[in-house]
């Protein structure tokens, strides 16, 4: 973000977009006792949500700070066996992810709802997408998705029946700029659909992630020397958006929020 004279003397290499710095309540609520997940899910069952453009921008800011900070990412899919409620599997899905939690060291992930369109046999069955820093072991792990869908009462819709493609995993490469676009941003908030539930949620250490920060002209200025012909400039009310493609020339003036973020890891570890 840049600013003026006024708010560089204020704003000056100040870093935003982490939970870290949410303004605490001066008079906090007592904590609830815990609730049954099924029964919370069900009270939403009459409301639907949808990504806005403002959750949009979150996600692919997150997903951005996340990439810098880990040479390989992978992008998991899960999908269920037979049909099933929103409420249901965004249930089945953080019971998948808390036993994930108890065996991984430092799991970090971010995870979205999204529609199968193409499934004729379910259509508009709701599955999942995870970016996450795991390694998996897919013959395991694929069982356990299986296992945790039987418990809570989503069967095959054939006894004996195992789909495949219930648990895919592709590898990222995050030096590959292109492909973090098209995984880490593009593909993961093109939604547009209504769900019964929550539609995406990540873990305590990228929701603290910082993903903006402030500076002067010279930022800019820089920029437009090495990119003058490819950054494009939308005039707004009260000020000029500068759309800056990201590349490998590029993305080294966002060292500062990758060192940024290090620290603060290291701080929550």
């Amino acid at each position: 973000m840049l600013g003026t004279n006024l708010t560089k003397r204020l704003l000056y290499n100040k870093y935003s977009g982490s939970s870290l710095d949410r303004k605490k309540e001066s008079n906090p609520k007592p904590k609830k006792k815990e609730v049954n997940e099924e029964a919370e899910e069900l009270k939403l069952a009459n409301k639907k949500r949808s990504m806005s453009s403002r959750t949009k921008t979150k996600i692919r800011k997150k997903l951005m700070a996340f990439a810098q900070l880990h040479k390989r990412l992978t992008f998991v899919t899960l999908t269920f066996s037979n049909e099933v409620t929103d409420e249901l599997a965004v249930v089945v899905l953080r019971k998948f992810i808390d036993n994930i939690k108890k065996r991984s060291k430092d799991f970090q992930y971010l995870w979205v709802a999204e529609r199968q369109t193409g499934n004729k046999t379910f259509s508009d069955n709701i599955h999942f997408h995870l970016i996450t820093n795991k390694y998996w072991d897919i013959q395991k792990t694929w069982g356990y998705w299986l296992e945790v869908q039987k418990k809570n009462g989503i069967l095959p819709r054939e006894q004996n029946f195992k789909a495949s493609s219930a648990f895919d995993v592709k590898k990222i490469n995050t030096s590959n700029l292109k492909q973090v676009g098209v995984y880490l941003t593009k593909y993961v908030t093109k939604n547009k659909a209504e769900f019964k539930c929550q539609v995406w949620n990540c873990s305590k250490s990228i929701s603290a992630l910082y993903t903006d920060f402030y500076t002067d002209y010279s930022f800019l200025e820089e920029l437009h020397r090495l990119k003058r012909n490819e950054i494009k400039e939308i005039p707004l009310e009260y000020c000029t958006l500068h759309l800056i493609p990201l590349d490998k020339t590029t993305i080294r003036f966002y060292d500062r929020l990758e060192n940024k973020n290090r620290k603060t890891l290291r701080v929550l570890d």
